[in-house]
């Protein structure tokens, strides 16, 4: 090769890499336009059924991605212009991201591609063609009474609007005809219920459309008629009527069919009672796939996995307030209340009417104690709309902040009135119940709350906790283990558990231990299980193990620069330990630092300070060998 060739190598090498660069951005912007047009056919196709939850979460999807600039003359590539040149870019590019964060530091992976295949145009017209054609042709007339039937769903006459549509032919008045009849049922059951025993008795009643609701859908499904929205409405007759895997199974050719109805992947999700369960399911690739994953990944307590997946639909949609809220919720599951704490503020710096995800947002407010953060919430969505149970459960965290409980509870109850399958307030209502020692009504209220989701470990945890302020071991240990089954790697159930072992109930020592070591395992950061540990062990006269963990929780306490009482009792057991091992130069430290603090111990042994503050260390060794310095346990 010459001289001259060998130049010519790089240029080659440069131009073909940044060949490859800006076939990848096309390709990623490409991408990015495809699900743009998808998520605006879907709007229009969720609003005209009547599917409004689904259809405003897709538009926050599609308002969540990045904008790509078009330049006002014909081009045949994007543009994208400069952040700072536009007012509208320089709104956006405030709005903000959650990449920073610690737990989401590598897991988003490189690039923003996806493995799920693209969805072209093509694809979205003939979605638009499938789901606008009826089994019949529509005339002029029926469609006339489609909208007056939209009309009348639109303003909650639901049994005008099935009525309406009674012999409308067409797989869009069908399932419309369908979803009128459920939700007049639904209205009806509620009515039933408050006439009978108020909005939070129990009752019994049931609606009483789904029988024939099941009859019409499943002879629908036989005949192969069920489209994918009509199989969405069968998978909640079917799970309403305690068919799960049926009803699971159907929900799965539905978002298969038509995967842009995340109202569907919810009811999906509320059937994913586990891990395995989750695993189990047989769905088609597609990147609504990976919303649902996320989601379902932080119902089951997956959080680490939940939010890596959110991390690479970040990159795709970095503008999405939706998943900004779920890495928030993923960190306050993981207990990272400071970086939960900043997404949710910068959040409502940018969307200050926003109501949705607040609640959790008071929740860590409530642990860290700021009241007047949490007040300026509260008074914030007060204002904003207070009738959202969202906005009664922040308002009663603030009254239960501030030590008011019965205000507390009767904020709780409001959020109920307004939805009853609300699981926080259920939750938090049974913890105001506890504080005010009010045990049967926690039990129940804790248990409406594992009825509505048996996923949910905040009440399981609760059960637990006011059966060991019963005094029923038994009892407490068995709600205790269903949250730890929940929340392995919570370090704040084993502890639990190894206080009903521990007890004077059943004092099941050897099972302590193994559950305060699990806890230690799994990030102890209040140092609980380390001192019980060294109790547990002193009491059974393991003094080695005993002074080992004292000296573990000493470290973390001098790290922390904690001077409360476990310091002194681990310096105070360290001080004997040594003492009886002849070991008085380390006896000699442990007790010169414990004549630092003061205790109940300090009166009893003061007149013996002025005699060896200065002695040598064979006078300590003759103090210690004829003073007798028993333990506090």
């Amino acid at each position: 090769m010459g001289v001259a060739e060998e130049g010519k190598t790089p240029r080659r090498r440069r131009r073909f890499s940044k060949g490859l660069q800006e076939q990848e951005i096309a390709e990623e912007m490409g991408q990015k336009e495809n699900y743009r047009h998808e998520l605006r056919e879907a709007i229009r196709q969720l609003r005209d059924r009547g599917l409004y939850t689904a259809a405003k979460w897709a538009a926050e999807q599609l308002v969540g991605l990045e904008e790509e600039e078009r330049p006002v003359t014909p081009s045949p590539a994007f543009i994208r212009t400069d952040r700072g040149s536009s007012s509208s870019s320089s709104r956006r590019e405030r709005r903000p991201r959650a990449g920073s964060h610690e737990l989401l530091r590598g897991g988003g992976g490189g690039g923003s591609s996806y493995s799920t295949p693209l969805v072209g145009r093509s694809h979205v017209a003939a979605m638009a063609a499938e789901y606008e054609t009826p089994v019949f042709q529509e005339t002029e007339v029926e469609h006339d009474r489609y909208m007056l039937a939209k009309a009348y769903f639109d303003t909650r006459e639901y049994r005008r609007a099935a009525f309406m549509l009674r012999d409308t032919p067409g797989k869009k008045a069908f399932f419309l005809r369908c979803y009128s009849l459920y939700l007049a049922g639904e209205k009806r059951k509620e009515e039933e219920a408050i006439e009978l025993e108020g909005s939070l008795g129990k009752n019994d009643t049931v609606n009483s459309d789904l029988p024939v609701l099941a009859q019409e859908l499943s002879s629908s499904q036989k005949n192969g008629t069920l489209d994918a929205f009509g199989m969405y409405m069968y998978g909640i007759v079917l799970r309403e009527n305690g068919h799960n895997t049926a009803a699971r199974d159907i929900l799965v050719k539905s978002v298969d069919a038509y995967p842009w109805n995340w109202s569907a992947w919810l009811e999906l999700q509320a059937l994913c009672m586990d891990i395995s369960t989750l695993n189990s399911l047989e769905l088609k690739d597609h990147w609504m796939k990976d919303f649902f994953l996320a989601s379902t990944y932080l119902e089951l307590q997956k959080n680490n996995e939940g939010l890596q997946k959110y991390a690479k639909l970040q990159e795709v949609f970095p503008f999405s307030e939706y998943i900004l809220g779920q890495i928030a919720s993923g960190l306050y599951n993981s207990r990272e209340y400071d970086q939960a704490e900043n997404l949710y503020s910068d959040m409502l710096r940018y969307d200050p009417y926003r109501v949705d995800g607040m609640d959790i947002f008071s929740n860590i407010l409530y642990v860290k104690e700021s009241f007047a953060s949490l007040s300026h919430l509260a008074h914030r969505v007060f204002s904003t709309d207070k009738y959202r149970p969202e906005s009664c459960c922040i308002i009663g965290n603030y009254y239960s902040l501030k030590g008011q409980h019965e205000k507390a509870v009767l904020y709780f109850k409001r959020a109920l009135k307004l939805n009853k399958n609300y699981l926080s307030a259920w939750t938090l209502m049974g913890h105001e119940y506890v504080e005010m020692k009010n045990t049967p009504s926690a039990i129940d209220t804790y248990r409406r709350a594992v009825d509505i989701n048996p996923r949910d470990y905040r009440a399981w945890y609760g059960l637990g906790q006011t059966y060991e302020i019963l005094a029923l071991p038994n009892y407490a240990l068995y709600y205790y283990r269903q949250a730890a089954h929940l929340r392995p790697d919570d370090a704040r159930m084993w502890i639990a558990i190894g206080n009903c072992y521990d007890s004077g109930h059943l004092e099941m020592f050897d099972a302590a231990i193994k559950c305060y070591l699990l806890a230690l395992r799994n990030n102890d950061n209040e140092g609980i299980a380390m001192h019980k540990l060294a109790k547990l062990h002193s009491y059974l006269k393991h003094h080695d193990e005993a002074a080992h963990f004292y000296k573990m929780n000493l470290e973390r306490m001098e790290k922390e620069h904690n001077d409360g009482p476990e310091m002194m009792d681990a310096l105070y057991y360290l001080a004997n330990y040594y003492k009886h091992r002849k070991d008085f130069e380390a006896a000699e430290m442990y007790c010169s630092r414990l004549l630092d603090y003061g205790g109940p111990w300090y009166q009893s042994y003061r007149k013996f300070v002025p005699w060896f503050c200065g002695l040598p260390s064979l006078a300590w060794a003759f103090f210690f060998t004829n003073l007798d310095i028993h333990l506090p346990f």
